[in-house]
Protein backbone atom coordinates (compact mmCIF):
# COMPACT_ATOMS: atom_id res chain seq x y z
CA UNK A 1 0.00 0.00 0.00
CA UNK A 2 3.00 2.57 1.35
CA UNK A 3 5.16 1.57 -2.21
CA UNK A 4 1.84 1.61 -4.12
CA UNK A 5 0.57 5.80 -2.96
CA UNK A 6 4.43 6.83 -3.09
CA UNK A 7 4.57 6.13 -6.85
CA UNK A 8 1.07 7.54 -7.23
CA UNK A 9 2.48 10.90 -5.20
CA UNK A 10 6.15 11.00 -7.69
CA UNK A 11 4.08 10.94 -11.04
CA UNK A 12 1.60 13.82 -9.60
CA UNK A 13 4.91 15.54 -8.86
CA UNK A 14 5.76 14.84 -12.31
CA UNK A 15 2.60 15.92 -14.45
CA UNK A 16 3.09 18.80 -11.94
CA UNK A 17 6.74 19.90 -12.77
CA UNK A 18 5.60 19.80 -16.81
CA UNK A 19 2.17 21.70 -16.14
CA UNK A 20 4.24 24.35 -14.58
CA UNK A 21 6.60 24.34 -16.79
CA UNK A 22 4.07 24.61 -19.76
CA UNK A 23 3.03 27.86 -18.15
CA UNK A 24 6.29 29.92 -17.68
CA UNK A 25 6.88 31.39 -21.20
CA UNK A 26 10.45 30.21 -22.69
CA UNK A 27 13.39 32.88 -22.37
CA UNK A 28 13.36 35.48 -24.71
CA UNK A 29 16.61 36.41 -26.78
CA UNK A 30 17.85 39.60 -26.14
CA UNK A 31 15.53 42.52 -27.95
CA UNK A 32 18.34 44.75 -30.46
CA UNK A 33 18.60 46.97 -29.91
CA UNK A 34 18.30 48.02 -26.63
CA UNK A 35 20.42 51.22 -26.35
CA UNK A 36 21.99 53.56 -28.42
CA UNK A 37 23.79 52.66 -31.76
CA UNK A 38 26.78 55.44 -32.64
CA UNK A 39 27.49 56.00 -36.29
CA UNK A 40 30.85 56.94 -36.24
CA UNK A 41 31.16 59.23 -39.65
CA UNK A 42 34.59 59.35 -41.01
CA UNK A 43 34.44 62.46 -42.36
CA UNK A 44 33.16 66.06 -41.01
CA UNK A 45 29.77 67.88 -40.63
CA UNK A 46 28.44 69.07 -43.85
CA UNK A 47 29.37 67.06 -46.87
CA UNK A 48 27.75 64.17 -48.44
CA UNK A 49 28.92 61.43 -46.05
CA UNK A 50 27.69 63.01 -43.02
CA UNK A 51 24.44 64.07 -44.55
CA UNK A 52 23.31 60.25 -45.78
CA UNK A 53 24.61 59.32 -42.33
CA UNK A 54 22.06 61.40 -40.87
CA UNK A 55 19.19 61.11 -42.81
CA UNK A 56 19.86 56.97 -42.05
CA UNK A 57 19.97 57.67 -38.55
CA UNK A 58 17.13 59.40 -38.03
CA UNK A 59 14.69 56.90 -39.91
CA UNK A 60 16.72 54.02 -38.33
CA UNK A 61 15.69 55.47 -34.69
CA UNK A 62 11.80 56.30 -36.07
CA UNK A 63 12.00 52.13 -36.92
CA UNK A 64 13.83 50.74 -34.09
CA UNK A 65 12.87 52.94 -31.32
CA UNK A 66 16.57 53.66 -29.93
CA UNK A 67 18.93 56.05 -30.40
CA UNK A 68 21.09 56.60 -33.93
CA UNK A 69 23.95 59.42 -32.88
CA UNK A 70 26.25 60.28 -35.43
CA UNK A 71 29.89 61.46 -33.90
CA UNK A 72 32.13 62.55 -36.65
CA UNK A 73 35.86 61.74 -36.78
CA UNK A 74 37.77 62.90 -39.38
CA UNK A 75 41.35 62.46 -40.21
CA UNK A 76 43.90 60.07 -42.05
CA UNK A 77 41.32 59.40 -45.23
CA UNK A 78 38.76 57.52 -43.15
CA UNK A 79 41.33 55.74 -40.76
CA UNK A 80 41.27 57.02 -37.55
CA UNK A 81 37.16 56.73 -37.79
CA UNK A 82 37.62 53.12 -38.91
CA UNK A 83 40.59 52.39 -36.32
CA UNK A 84 37.54 52.86 -33.77
CA UNK A 85 35.23 51.18 -34.86
CA UNK A 86 37.42 48.10 -35.72
CA UNK A 87 38.07 47.76 -31.83
CA UNK A 88 34.53 48.40 -30.74
CA UNK A 89 32.73 45.25 -29.66
CA UNK A 90 31.44 43.18 -32.04
CA UNK A 91 27.68 43.59 -31.17
CA UNK A 92 25.99 46.42 -33.46
CA UNK A 93 26.16 49.05 -31.66
CA UNK A 94 29.19 50.73 -33.26
CA UNK A 95 28.95 51.35 -36.92
CA UNK A 96 31.32 53.23 -39.08
CA UNK A 97 29.97 55.11 -42.33
CA UNK A 98 32.42 56.87 -44.80
CA UNK A 99 33.36 56.18 -48.40
CA UNK A 100 35.24 52.99 -49.82
CA UNK A 101 38.47 54.83 -50.33
CA UNK A 102 39.25 54.26 -46.75
CA UNK A 103 39.38 50.26 -48.17
CA UNK A 104 39.97 50.33 -51.45
CA UNK A 105 42.78 52.85 -51.73
CA UNK A 106 44.42 53.55 -48.56
CA UNK A 107 45.98 50.06 -48.74
CA UNK A 108 48.13 50.86 -51.39
CA UNK A 109 49.13 54.65 -50.17
CA UNK A 110 49.55 53.91 -46.32
CA UNK A 111 53.24 52.36 -45.44
CA UNK A 112 51.22 51.24 -42.56
CA UNK A 113 47.67 51.54 -41.46
CA UNK A 114 46.11 51.37 -37.78
CA UNK A 115 43.72 48.37 -38.76
CA UNK A 116 43.43 45.65 -41.20
CA UNK A 117 40.90 45.86 -43.87
CA UNK A 118 39.38 42.60 -43.20
CA UNK A 119 38.66 43.39 -39.27
CA UNK A 120 35.59 45.78 -40.71
CA UNK A 121 33.19 43.90 -43.15
CA UNK A 122 29.90 46.05 -45.14
CA UNK A 123 27.04 46.41 -43.55
CA UNK A 124 25.44 47.97 -46.98
CA UNK A 125 26.89 50.05 -50.05
CA UNK A 126 24.21 52.76 -49.51
CA UNK A 127 24.81 54.74 -52.50
CA UNK A 128 27.32 55.65 -54.97
CA UNK A 129 27.59 59.06 -56.72
CA UNK A 130 30.23 60.41 -59.07
CA UNK A 131 32.49 63.90 -58.83
CA UNK A 132 32.62 66.93 -60.81
CA UNK A 133 35.54 68.73 -62.52
CA UNK A 134 35.81 72.25 -61.72
CA UNK A 135 37.88 75.31 -62.08
CA UNK A 136 38.28 78.52 -60.26
CA UNK A 137 36.86 80.80 -62.86
CA UNK A 138 40.42 83.12 -62.90
CA UNK A 139 41.85 80.09 -64.77
CA UNK A 140 40.24 80.97 -67.74
CA UNK A 141 39.25 77.45 -69.00
CA UNK A 142 35.55 76.16 -69.86
CA UNK A 143 36.17 72.59 -70.88
CA UNK A 144 38.00 69.50 -70.16
CA UNK A 145 39.92 70.04 -73.31
CA UNK A 146 41.21 73.45 -72.36
CA UNK A 147 41.96 72.28 -68.80
CA UNK A 148 44.47 69.51 -70.26
CA UNK A 149 45.60 71.44 -72.14
CA UNK A 150 46.32 74.40 -69.59
CA UNK A 151 47.84 71.71 -67.89
CA UNK A 152 50.62 70.94 -70.81
CA UNK A 153 51.83 74.84 -69.91
CA UNK A 154 52.24 74.85 -66.25
CA UNK A 155 51.29 72.60 -63.34
CA UNK A 156 47.81 72.66 -61.90
CA UNK A 157 47.03 72.63 -58.41
CA UNK A 158 43.94 70.16 -57.07
CA UNK A 159 42.13 70.63 -53.92
CA UNK A 160 40.87 67.49 -52.55
CA UNK A 161 39.27 66.09 -49.05
CA UNK A 162 41.79 64.40 -47.78
CA UNK A 163 44.60 61.95 -48.90
CA UNK A 164 43.78 58.87 -50.13
CA UNK A 165 40.32 60.75 -50.99
CA UNK A 166 38.86 60.00 -54.55
CA UNK A 167 39.50 63.93 -55.36
CA UNK A 168 42.79 62.72 -54.74
CA UNK A 169 43.00 60.01 -56.75
CA UNK A 170 41.29 61.38 -59.69
CA UNK A 171 43.52 64.32 -60.23
CA UNK A 172 46.50 61.70 -60.40
CA UNK A 173 44.27 59.80 -62.65
CA UNK A 174 43.85 62.56 -64.67
CA UNK A 175 47.32 63.96 -64.16
CA UNK A 176 48.94 60.59 -65.89
CA UNK A 177 46.03 60.02 -68.23
CA UNK A 178 46.78 63.60 -69.89
CA UNK A 179 50.29 63.87 -69.11
CA UNK A 180 50.40 66.75 -67.41
CA UNK A 181 51.71 68.00 -63.80
CA UNK A 182 49.33 68.61 -61.21
CA UNK A 183 49.96 69.11 -57.23
CA UNK A 184 47.77 67.61 -54.98
CA UNK A 185 46.27 70.17 -51.95
CA UNK A 186 44.53 67.64 -48.90
CA UNK A 187 42.38 69.31 -46.83
CA UNK A 188 40.33 67.77 -44.02
CA UNK A 189 36.67 67.15 -45.82
CA UNK A 190 34.85 68.06 -48.88
CA UNK A 191 33.94 71.71 -47.81
CA UNK A 192 36.71 73.00 -47.09
CA UNK A 193 38.44 71.48 -50.41
CA UNK A 194 35.81 73.39 -52.05
CA UNK A 195 36.33 76.96 -50.25
CA UNK A 196 40.29 76.52 -51.26
CA UNK A 197 38.74 76.22 -54.68
CA UNK A 198 36.12 78.96 -54.46
CA UNK A 199 39.03 81.52 -53.12
CA UNK A 200 41.27 80.41 -55.91
CA UNK A 201 43.79 78.92 -52.86
CA UNK A 202 44.03 76.49 -56.00
CA UNK A 203 43.04 76.06 -59.58
CA UNK A 204 41.02 73.15 -60.06
CA UNK A 205 39.44 70.18 -58.12
CA UNK A 206 37.78 67.04 -58.65
CA UNK A 207 34.90 67.13 -55.94
CA UNK A 208 32.21 66.06 -54.92
CA UNK A 209 28.86 67.88 -56.82
CA UNK A 210 26.62 68.79 -53.74
CA UNK A 211 29.35 71.17 -52.43
CA UNK A 212 30.15 72.74 -55.64
CA UNK A 213 27.12 73.10 -57.03
CA UNK A 214 25.65 76.28 -55.35
CA UNK A 215 28.89 77.75 -56.00
CA UNK A 216 28.37 76.77 -59.82
CA UNK A 217 25.45 78.17 -60.27
CA UNK A 218 26.32 81.31 -58.52
CA UNK A 219 29.18 81.84 -61.98
CA UNK A 220 31.80 81.47 -59.21
CA UNK A 221 33.47 78.37 -59.62
CA UNK A 222 33.43 76.62 -63.30
CA UNK A 223 32.04 73.22 -63.80
CA UNK A 224 33.56 71.21 -66.76
CA UNK A 225 32.35 67.59 -66.54
CA UNK A 226 31.48 65.07 -63.67
CA UNK A 227 33.15 61.13 -63.54
CA UNK A 228 30.30 59.27 -63.43
CA UNK A 229 29.37 56.91 -66.01
CA UNK A 230 25.93 58.59 -66.57
CA UNK A 231 24.93 62.22 -65.89
CA UNK A 232 24.46 63.77 -62.77
CA UNK A 233 21.24 64.16 -61.43
CA UNK A 234 20.98 67.90 -60.67
CA UNK A 235 23.81 69.23 -63.48
CA UNK A 236 22.18 67.03 -66.72
CA UNK A 237 23.96 69.66 -69.09
CA UNK A 238 27.47 68.76 -67.66
CA UNK A 239 29.11 65.69 -69.79
CA UNK A 240 30.79 63.03 -68.52
CA UNK A 241 33.98 62.85 -68.42
CA UNK A 242 33.50 60.11 -71.27
CA UNK A 243 31.86 62.15 -73.22
CA UNK A 244 34.80 64.99 -72.56
CA UNK A 245 36.86 62.47 -74.79
CA UNK A 246 38.65 61.17 -71.23
CA UNK A 247 37.03 58.00 -70.08
CA UNK A 248 40.08 56.80 -67.87
CA UNK A 249 38.82 59.69 -66.06
CA UNK A 250 35.53 57.43 -64.24
CA UNK A 251 35.80 57.68 -61.02
CA UNK A 252 32.87 56.13 -58.59
CA UNK A 253 32.30 56.86 -55.32
CA UNK A 254 31.02 54.00 -52.99
CA UNK A 255 29.06 55.36 -49.52
CA UNK A 256 29.59 52.28 -47.32
CA UNK A 257 28.41 51.41 -43.72
CA UNK A 258 30.45 48.59 -42.03
CA UNK A 259 30.91 47.11 -38.81
CA UNK A 260 33.13 45.16 -37.42
CA UNK A 261 33.82 41.53 -38.22
CA UNK A 262 33.06 39.37 -36.07
CA UNK A 263 29.45 41.23 -35.83
CA UNK A 264 26.69 38.62 -35.83
CA UNK A 265 24.52 38.02 -38.46
CA UNK A 266 20.88 38.37 -37.51
CA UNK A 267 22.47 41.74 -35.61
CA UNK A 268 23.54 42.81 -38.82
CA UNK A 269 19.71 41.29 -40.12
CA UNK A 270 17.95 44.22 -38.10
CA UNK A 271 20.58 46.97 -38.93
CA UNK A 272 20.08 46.22 -42.59
CA UNK A 273 16.55 45.67 -42.95
CA UNK A 274 16.47 49.32 -40.77
CA UNK A 275 18.73 51.00 -43.14
CA UNK A 276 17.28 49.44 -46.01
CA UNK A 277 13.75 50.78 -45.71
CA UNK A 278 15.42 54.43 -44.69
CA UNK A 279 17.05 54.52 -48.19
CA UNK A 280 13.94 53.54 -49.79
CA UNK A 281 12.22 56.19 -48.14
CA UNK A 282 10.54 58.86 -50.81
CA UNK A 283 11.76 61.76 -48.50
CA UNK A 284 14.97 60.31 -48.71
CA UNK A 285 15.36 58.98 -51.62
CA UNK A 286 14.83 62.61 -53.09
CA UNK A 287 17.02 64.39 -50.36
CA UNK A 288 19.59 61.80 -52.12
CA UNK A 289 18.74 62.83 -55.52
CA UNK A 290 20.10 66.42 -54.26
CA UNK A 291 22.63 65.49 -53.34
CA UNK A 292 23.46 63.80 -56.67
CA UNK A 293 23.51 60.24 -55.01
CA UNK A 294 22.08 57.39 -56.19
CA UNK A 295 20.67 54.68 -53.59
CA UNK A 296 22.53 50.95 -53.81
CA UNK A 297 21.08 49.63 -50.49
CA UNK A 298 23.90 46.77 -51.29
CA UNK A 299 24.49 44.01 -48.56
CA UNK A 300 26.60 40.40 -48.54
CA UNK A 301 28.68 39.02 -50.99
CA UNK A 302 27.80 41.99 -53.97
CA UNK A 303 28.83 44.71 -51.50
CA UNK A 304 31.96 42.46 -50.58
CA UNK A 305 33.13 41.68 -54.62
CA UNK A 306 32.32 45.12 -55.62
CA UNK A 307 34.56 46.72 -53.03
CA UNK A 308 37.28 44.49 -53.33
CA UNK A 309 36.95 44.94 -57.12
CA UNK A 310 37.21 48.48 -56.60
CA UNK A 311 40.14 47.51 -54.59
CA UNK A 312 42.41 45.99 -57.41
CA UNK A 313 41.09 48.65 -60.04
CA UNK A 314 42.76 51.36 -57.58
CA UNK A 315 45.53 49.20 -56.59
CA UNK A 316 46.49 48.58 -60.28
CA UNK A 317 46.01 52.90 -60.62
CA UNK A 318 48.21 53.47 -57.98
CA UNK A 319 51.01 51.49 -59.19
CA UNK A 320 50.89 53.14 -62.49
CA UNK A 321 50.67 56.84 -61.69
CA UNK A 322 53.17 56.45 -58.86
CA UNK A 323 50.50 58.22 -56.40
CA UNK A 324 51.48 59.08 -53.34
CA UNK A 325 50.71 60.72 -50.04
CA UNK A 326 52.60 64.19 -49.33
Amino acid sequence: MHGSLSKRLRLFSGVLCVAIAATVPARAEPVFPSGPVKIINAFPPGGPSDIISRLVAENMHAVLKQPFIVDNRPGAGGDVAADQVAKAPADGYTILTGIDTTFTVNPSIYRSMPFKPEDLKPLMIMASSGLMVAVNPSLGVKTLAELIAKGKTQTLSFSSGSNGSPGHLAAAILGDAAGIKVLHVPYKGNSPAVMALLTGEVQAGILATPGLLPHVQAGKITALAVTSRKRSQVAPDLPTVAEAGMKELEVEVLYVAMVPAATPEPVMAVLQKAMGDALEQPDVKAQLAKLDLFVEAETGKAAEDRISAQRSHYARIIKSTGMKIE
